[in-house]
């Protein structure tokens, strides 16, 4: 049901993870370290209090992430500043937790495509769920409290094509029972639409269903765009209350495992910022140094990123 717009949304930047994680595959050596440390010490200075710099994941499967513990190592400290990552399973878990300089948050996270979660983390559905406790377990015993749970392929799936809602509940609703039974609490629902099928429509039914089954959620979304509906989503979201984004600067992102080879990837960070500073809503960033970022990220890759502002105005004529 229509809400009143937010007056402040939160971004989790995604680019230097999701981005360099895309574009580097099968060429561990294409973005080198120091670069990545780069932007990411230039997107600590934009106002984004949350970014996401690095994948613990196998990498035999993702070579542009086996630098991730000597990027930690050299990322800077600034205050009021996370620095996060994310892990699959309790190896890429042991792993973080076994660095310092980034955030290690206590989160679940299951596909809602059983195909997707296949050809991604080569797990069926009860190998997802047994994942899960086992990682329940893992936060556990590093004293740590599950609070969020992703659900991957929320809005549908390449291999699948449409994902029932039920099954966006089901697999909600899982996750907030392993948290608990590891003694967590989930208090946020994080939705990716991994690859580009939601639509403004669909945003809405999904988000409503969500919050009637556990209204006291906060829901947050992760949208790509991979059909050119990602901005479309993030304004419906809005007009629903949602004040929380995974965004990826210049639009870098995209999952390796979609089968989406060369389409856009993640709502372009600066592009939602502009949006929300269109409708009165604040997000603490500084556009101008987010654009300055997009480029020095397109650089870095070396070639020209989908975002629509890195060659627009950003200002209205006096």
């Amino acid at each position: 049901m229509p809400a009143a717009l937010p007056s402040f949304v939160q971004l989790i930047e995604v680019g230097p993870r999701e981005g360099f994680q895309f574009e580097g595959m099968g060429d561990p050596d294409r973005i080198a370290t120091h670069r990545k440390v780069e932007l990411a010490t230039a997107l600590a200075q934009t106002g984004l209090r949350t970014i996401q710099v690095v994948s613990f994941v196998s990498p035999k499967a993702v070579p542009q992430m086996a630098d991730a513990e000597a990027v930690c190592a050299a990322l800077p400290h600034v205050e009021g500043v996370e620095f996060t990552g994310i892990y699959l399973n309790d190896a890429g878990l042991a792993r973080a937790l076994a660095v310092s300089g980034i955030a290690i948050k206590a989160e679940l996270l299951l596909s809602a495509s059983e195909a997707f979660a296949l050809r991604n983390q080569r797990r069926t559905f009860a190998d997802e769920l047994a994942m899960q406790r086992t990682m329940a377990d893992a936060y556990r015993d590093a004293g740590m409290t599950i609070d969020t749970a992703n659900i991957m392929a929320a809005f549908g799936s390449n291999m699948e094509g449409d994902i029932p809602v039920a099954t966006v509940l089901e697999k909600i609703g899982a996750l907030i029972d392993i948290a608990g039974e590891a003694g967590g609490a989930v208090t946020h629902v994080n939705l990716a639409d991994t690859m580009g099928w939601a639509n403004p429509a669909l945003v809405q039914r999904v988000v409503d269903a969500v919050r009637s089954a556990w209204p006291n959620l906060r829901i947050g979304l992760h949208l790509h765009d991979t059909r050119g509906l990602a901005i479309a989503n993030v304004h419906a979201a809005l007009q629903l209350g949602v004040d929380r984004f995974d965004t990826g600067l210049g639009g870098l992102g995209g999952c390796p495992f979609a089968g989406n080879r060369g389409a856009a990837g993640n709502v372009a960070t600066e592009e939602v910022v502009f949006l929300c500073r269109e409708l009165g809503i604040e997000t603490g960033v500084d556009l101008d140094a987010l654009v300055a970022c997009a480029q020095l990220a397109a650089d870095i890759v070396g070639h020209p990123l989908p975002g629509k502002l890195l060659t627009a105005s950003l200002h209205r004529p006096n």
